[in-house]
């Protein structure tokens, strides 16, 4: 039965801060030992003024590679409906061959209704999000491993498509799909993931997700062991009370959940109550852990003493 290592990584959404100050947050991380930095692939702050800063996910990526050496880089998730998946394709395959195969791509159907509006992105319905995104995993797999590739779908209609060079990760670089619509999201996910990746559940709800992953990959005839289980979390060592208040009340709001719920979908407290709670997960399935951190919250000494203090517990697994 395939089994992955237990990983770490931190996710910083580009919005509300310059160039600068993101390099300069990724090469400490890079050397602190985590094992993933994320992005997210969003033209507008989410969860707050819209009119705010907002670097463009892509290009950021690709500078951000080039000031980080060994770690894994990706989007915490790419938007399938903002490109053609040919271009998704040729762009992730130059990405990992300029980063020396540290990609992770990840992909989901889409879902900031105010920026397809804004941007003249056809929005779809639901399943159309859904149908597109199953179709642009073939495409894109297709492209990375094969010389041409042709699709004649509901979506995308591709004909004899060529990407050249190819990635330098092989078979390709791993496919991250993020979501957790059970019926049709999760069916994708056994279908074509590497990874997937939920965010904000409890350990509870990671189990019964994780169950209903296996039971569509005994569908399509998958073993869904091969996929990695990954959560994206917010996290706090050891802080001040203000800053547990405000870190769980934000985390209740965009759960829509109470506070001590809250507090349950949350790497939060002592070290130990950390690695009991990372624990937890583990046992419910999850081995990939990334932290969402946003500015003007993120204090670099918390993220360090993460790495120092919790990380090292779970290396030897």
């Amino acid at each position: 039965m395939p089994t992955h290592p237990i990983r770490f990584g931190i996710q910083t959404g580009q919005q509300d801060v310059e160039w600068e100050r993101m390099r300069d947050f990724w090469t400490k991380v890079d050397g602190w030992g985590y094992d993933s930095l994320w992005n997210f692939d969003h033209f507008y702050p989410i969860f707050a003024d819209p009119h705010g800063p907002c670097l463009e996910s892509w290009t950021i990526l690709s500078a951000l590679s080039q000031h980080t050496k060994r770690i894994r880089i990706g989007a915490l998730v790419n938007g399938n409906t903002y490109r053609n998946p040919c271009l998704t394709a040729k762009m992730a395959a130059t990405l990992d061959i300029a980063s020396g195969g540290r990609l992770n791509l990840g992909i989901g159907s889409g879902w900031f209704e105010l920026e397809h509006k804004s941007f003249g992105i056809d929005f779809k319905t639901i399943p159309g999000r859904l149908q597109g995104l199953d179709e642009a995993c073939q495409i894109i797999k297709g492209m990375f491993t094969q010389e041409k590739t042709s699709l004649d779908g509901k979506h995308y209609k591709v004909v004899d498509a060529i990407c050249n060079p190819k990635p330098l990760q092989k078979p390709h670089p791993p496919l991250m799909i993020g979501g957790h619509g059970e019926r049709v999201l999760l069916k994708i996910v056994a279908k074509h993931a590497d990874m997937w990746n939920m965010t904000n559940a409890d350990a509870d709800e990671m189990h019964r997700l994780i169950a209903t992953i296996e039971r569509h990959g005994d569908t399509v005839g998958r073993d869904t062991d091969e996929i990695e289980k990954t959560e994206m979390l917010a996290m706090s060592i050891n802080p001040p009370k203000e800053r547990e208040e405000m870190i769980t009340g934000l985390i209740a709001m965009m759960a829509q959940t109470t506070l001590a719920k809250a507090r349950d979908r949350i790497i939060i407290g002592s070290k130990q109550e950390c690695i009991d709670k990372i624990e937890r997960f583990v046992k419910a399935g999850v081995t990939h852990f990334i932290f969402m951190q946003a500015w003007p919250m993120i204090v670099d000494d918390e993220v360090q003493a993460f790495a120092e203090e919790v990380i090292p517990a779970f290396r030897s697994r």
